[in-house]
């Protein structure tokens, strides 16, 4: 019986370390931003709320994320590092665009 609450009690912390969200944290900067006319700004700024809208997403209260606060708190603390580290780099990514598209004079329609 013991060997059953072992193995339970393992499971549910397996289950509850793999339901941690892990949102795209992506690249501030890229090489090839440079070469990037207004439309592709447009649709990489696009790409950046994106990301940083899912990244938001993984915050709300979830059936994952309530488990986690019962069984496996720390699980509930790595979600919200690792989607504080993905918003961050969404929007530092957005400004570096932003900049960009104003440097070339694009239009914000």
């Amino acid at each position: 019986m013991r060997d059953k609450a072992r193995g339970l009690l393992a499971a549910t912390l397996v289950l509850a370390a793999a339901g941690c969200a892990t949102p795209t944290v992506v690249e501030t900067r890229k090489l090839a931003d440079d070469t990037l006319d207004c439309e592709q700004l447009k649709f990489e700024v696009a790409e950046a709320n994106r990301y940083e809208k899912e990244a938001r997403k993984e915050r709300t209260v979830t059936g994952t994320n309530v488990a986690a606060a019962l069984f496996f708190w720390p699980a509930l603390l790595g979600t919200y590092a690792n989607t504080e580290e993905a918003i961050n780099a969404a929007r530092e990514r957005r400004e570096h665009l932003l900049v960009l598209a104003k440097k070339r004079q694009c239009s914000e329609s």
